[in-house]
């Protein structure tokens, strides 16, 4: 199997990308895992700062195009993680989540960190997704 021609990166343009030596999310075959994922406005500064709910939104807005680019969608999202500096915030976070994933219900995680990089920042998201083979002729009945 060539490594080359089954991973794939996506890149967010961030000049953190090779400073860190990460990509906003890379597939790997099936699998698709979107890195954390900050509010960050397209000008570069912190979306809504101080609105966990508005944050959430934006977090999933980059990490659904980011999924998108990578060959997925939101119905093929398996699990989720939710990480907030401040965890009596979960319900706002939790509305923006299920307003996306309501009818998808991936496994979901909610944890509280110390803080992140931008003291602005509330909220970050990860995602994984498995895409499915389209279904053929030999996979009937599975």
């Amino acid at each position: 199997m060539d490594l080359h021609t089954t991973r794939r990166l996506v890149s967010s343009g961030s000049p953190l990308e090779p400073e860190i030596g990460f990509s906003r999310a890379v597939r790997h075959g099936p699998y698709v895992s979107v890195a954390g994922t900050a509010p960050i406005a397209p000008d570069g500064t912190t979306t809504a700062p101080g609105d966990v709910y508005a944050q959430t939104v934006r977090c999933l807005d980059i990490a659904e195009a980011a999924l998108r680019e990578a060959g997925a969608r939101p119905e093929d999202v398996v699990r989720t993680r939710v990480m907030l500096t401040d965890a009596t915030a979960w319900r706002e976070a939790a509305r923006a989540h299920g307003e996306r994933f309501g009818a998808v219900r991936p496994a979901c995680t909610f944890v509280e960190v110390s803080r992140f990089i931008d003291p602005d920042w509330l909220v970050e998201i990860e995602i994984d997704a498995v895409v499915a083979a389209p279904a053929g002729p030999d996979m009937i009945g599975w």
